[in-house]
């Protein structure tokens, strides 16, 4: 039985009624100032308004009154704050006599009228990408160039604590239901271009995004195939053989019945009951999968109910007051709290008793239920998310304490229920280049936990290059989910691909892996900061044209720029491009060192070359990026807070990183260890320091071994580094990579109780870029003439490196080798690969 006591509107944090000192009503007509710039509007009929919380909305008290006048003038209410000026006639809502006006935002329609379809909205999110072929429409989130934007929460259900719902008994505590007449209820985003107030507004509004379990940060393996549990056991085997580390094993639909159902019933879309003969011991499959490291989801889809096939048809069917004689079908209803009762507790708990960790709730079949406005995709999010944190001394609450669902977006609010699965999409360039920006903008409406197909789903084509560029996203991504159909040319099993393509697979997904320190960090931002992981670089420079334009890039927490390659590899080169907008700065390339300059106050525009074994990510000055490391003794698909770790820092700015780490556990701030890890500079010097951990220590190795990686810095620093531990001078194992430009510093064994310091006499010089030795490199790939080469690379060497911009000019290197008939022009795509080379700095 759910434990209704865990779902009150209290637990859920929810504070639905406004503060009375800023509402201003009429007699039908009520308008609350919830911020300066987020503004409720509500017209009711009789008068009766609406103070519960909603499907969407759960706090109106933001525990502070704003700021704001009001001035009644002939029968038209002026109200003022600091960002907005709002006129209302008194009368019904019409775009006449309801407007207001966004102040501080310089754009051409920053008024906003009643009933208003906004044009340059900077998006939200779309409810699935099912069969999508590149872009499509998504929905508005809170942000738009105009400065406005609004919520239509008018036909929302309300939340209500309740012990009967339609004369049945809820064990749920809470309910929704609908509103008891119809009511307007708008609400206006006006904070201009402050779009990160803005999605702060909305969370605070709608709710925080919970605290994800640390697995989900690793790699999902998922394919819809008919896998038996010898096979699936194969596969696991063979993934760890090949050091390939996964954490959620994703089992779809083929896990129960599906072709052995009688025509008589329907399809076998929907089920409960394992397939024997694939998995002839579910229980013995799920703990072997924990053995291994691997959470476990199943994909259901409800809709058809529990059929007379169902092994658990007689005790479902009684429950519910059916003859289980009769065969007749138990309906799917969500809105019926005694159907949603025996739904959990008679065909999901069991299961997950036997090891299921969280379900893949697959919905695709509308938006209707027995209640009207209630989206049966919402309901289910709701209730299984609830269901899951569920705390009653169960061997599945004690596995898997944090709540976690895994299913489609469902509107506003829906970050509430992480994790976002986004559907179907066609394996095609088109669709690989819509995933960045549609991950990106989905940020504006606060979801910010997608899970798409990597490497596409369905239809397409086989392209090992595209297969290998979004595999490089998905490390970039919010969750990284691998995902196929059934057919034997469609599996994404790296070792199903060709050499270099193989290599670079194999590469994204250990990297993803290793970055689980960083993106718990980030996991820990997002739900308490109201920080998503990926966000648009807009938020950070709202006032640079730039920053809209490349819409393929995106921040990846706080220390790193992605610029995903969407397009295939021009021939000439051998290699890809992505468009970059760099802001104003010093950035480095995560992965080599290699250091870029951008002076103009609005940034700068680059084309950025990349081999098939990495794509472009660019870390601000000062980074610090801490990733896990294998350690003697620690599984391959560990997950657990690591006993070594490789920290890769950057140099040219001060800068600090708390790495955060708990038992996973709870949804609260109580039990967290903080290491804070900061680069410093005094004078010609550095110093880069590792503070003692402090909190709930507990959760952490009581030592660690620390590999600090100095990127970008020049040689010579091998020879000015200095470590103590507590003040005493330690050993540390010290080396340099000419290639990657990086200073190594280990230190082994060192308790989290110590202070690490790493003293730089040289101040962490950056680096000179091989600028000839890259230029060499990019001219020996390119598919062209060797005498063209030669006199390309003899111009590049003989002119200098201070003389080398000039160099880079579609003229100048046009004109190289022209002057005999055995040379010809260069590639243009040479040309642009060259001078990515040449004018880094």
């Amino acid at each position: 039985m759910v434990d209704s006591t865990l779902f009150s509107l209290a637990t859920l944090n929810a504070h639905p009624a406004m503060n009375p000192d800023s509402v201003i009503q009429g007699d039908h007509w009520r308008i609350g100032l919830i911020t300066d710039a987020l503004v409720r509007f509500e017209w009711s009929d009789s008068g009766r308004f609406v103070d519960d919380a909603t499907q969407m909305a759960m706090v109106r008290d933001f525990g502070e009154k704003p700021e704001f006048t009001v001035t009644e003038r002939n029968g038209w209410l002026e109200i003022d704050t600091p960002s907005l000026h709002i006129s209302y006639n008194q009368r019904k809502f019409s775009p006449e006599g309801l407007y207001a006006t966004v102040k501080h935002v310089n754009a051409i329609e920053n008024t906003w009228h009643y009933g208003d379809v906004q044009r340059r909205n900077l998006g939200g999110t779309y409810r699935t990408l099912d069969e999508a072929n590149g872009r499509i429409p998504v929905d508005p989130g809170v942000n738009s160039t105009d400065g406005w934007a609004i919520i239509d929460d008018s036909k929302s259900n309300v939340i209500r604590e309740t012990a009967e719902v339609n004369g049945n008994h809820n064990d749920f505590g809470t309910w929704a239901t609908p509103k008891e007449e119809p009511t307007t209820d708008l609400y206006l985003f006006g904070y201009g271009h402050r779009y990160r107030e803005a999605v702060h507004a909305l969370y605070r509004l709608t709710g925080p995004t919970p605290l994800l379990p640390r697995f989900v940060l690793g790699n999902w393996w998922s394919r819809y195939h008919r896998y038996t549990e010898t096979e699936y056991r194969q596969l696991v085997e063979r993934f760890e053989k090949e050091g390939i580390p996964f954490t959620t094993a994703v089992i779809d639909m083929d896990w129960h019945l599906v072709d052995d159902v009688d025509p008589k019933y329907g399809s076998g879309w929907t089920g409960y009951t394992w397939n024997k003969d694939f998995f002839p011991d579910p229980k013995r499959f799920l703990n072997w999968l924990h053995e291994h490291g691997m959470k476990a989801t199943l994909n259901v889809h409800p809709r058809d109910g529990v059929r007379a096939f169902e092994e658990l048809y007689p005790q479902v069917a009684k429950a519910m007051n059916i003859d289980p004689e009769s065969g007749e079908a138990v309906q799917f209803d969500l809105t019926d709290p005694k159907f949603m009762e025996v739904y959990f507790d008679q065909l999901h708990h069991p299961m997950e008793e036997d090891g299921v960790d969280f379900w893949w709730i697959d919905w695709q079949q509308g938006g209707l239920t027995r209640q009207p406005g209630l989206d049966p995709l919402w309901g289910l999010n709701h209730l299984h998310y609830l269901d899951s944190a569920r705390n009653d001394g169960s061997d599945y609450s004690e596995r898997n304490p944090r709540p976690l669902t895994f299913s489609r977006y469902a509107g506003p609010g829906s970050h509430r229920y992480p994790i976002g699965f986004s559907g179907d999409t066609v394996v095609t360039w088109e669709s690989l280049k819509f995933q960045p920006e549609f991950t990106a903008c989905a940020s504006n409406i606060g979801y910010g936990w997608w899970s798409h197909d990597i490497g596409g789903h369905m239809f397409g084509y086989r392209d090992e290059e595209l297969e290998v560029r979004w595999y490089q996203l998905g490390a970039f991504s919010p969750i990284n989910r691998l995902h196929s159909t059934d057919s034997p040319f469609n599996g994404k099993e790296p070792w199903n691909f060709h050499g270099d393509a193989e290599r670079a697979m194999t590469s994204a997904l250990r990297l993803r892996h290793a970055m689980i320190p960083y993106l718990y960090t980030m996991n820990r931002r997002a739900a308490f900061d109201n920080e998503p992981l990926v966000q648009p670089l807009y938020w950070d420079y709202p006032e640079i044209e730039a920053a809209y334009k490349l819409t393929d890039e995106f921040r990846f927490g706080t220390e790193l720029l992605v610029a995903p390659i969407v397009d295939p590899a021009e021939r000439s080169v051998q290699r890809a491009k992505a468009d970059v907008w760099l802001p104003q700065g010093e950035w480095f390339d995560f992965f080599d060192g290699r250091h870029y300059t951008s002076r103009p106050a609005e940034g700068r525009r680059l084309e950025a070359w990349r081999d098939l074994d990495r794509m472009p990510v660019f870390a601000k000055p000062g980074a610090i990026v801490p990733l896990q490391m294998p350690a003697e003794g620690e599984a391959l698909n560990s997950v657990a807070n690591p006993r070594a770790l490789q920290v890769v820092v950057f140099p040219g700015a001060e800068n600090s990183f708390t790495l955060w780490e708990d038992d996973g556990a709870a949804q609260s701030k109580d039990r967290w260890a903080s290491t804070e890890m900061a680069l410093r500079f005094e004078g010609d010097s550095a110093q880069f320091s590792i503070a003692p951990a402090e909190g709930a220590t507990d959760v952490i190795p009581a030592s660690r071994d620390w590999t600090v990686t100095f990127r970008g810095i020049a040689p010579e620093a091998m020879h000015a580094v200095r470590a103590t531990v507590d003040g005493s001078a330690a050993a540390p194992e010290v080396a340099y990579d000419a290639e990657t430009l990086s200073l190594t510093v280990t230190l082994r064994d060192v308790p989290t109780s110590s202070a690490i310091a790493i003293d730089s006499a040289d101040g962490l010089a950056v680096a000179d870029d091989p600028v000839e030795a890259d230029a060499f490199a990019v001219l020996k790939d390119a598919q062209m003439l060797y005498m063209t080469k030669e006199h390309a690379y003899r111009a590049i060497r003989e002119l200098g490196k201070d003389a080398l911009p000039a160099l880079s000019t579609l003229e100048d290197l046009h004109g190289v080798g022209a002057q005999t008939k055995h040379q010809s022009h260069m590639p243009q795509p040479v040309i642009q690969a060259l001078a990515e080379v040449l004018t880094r700095n």
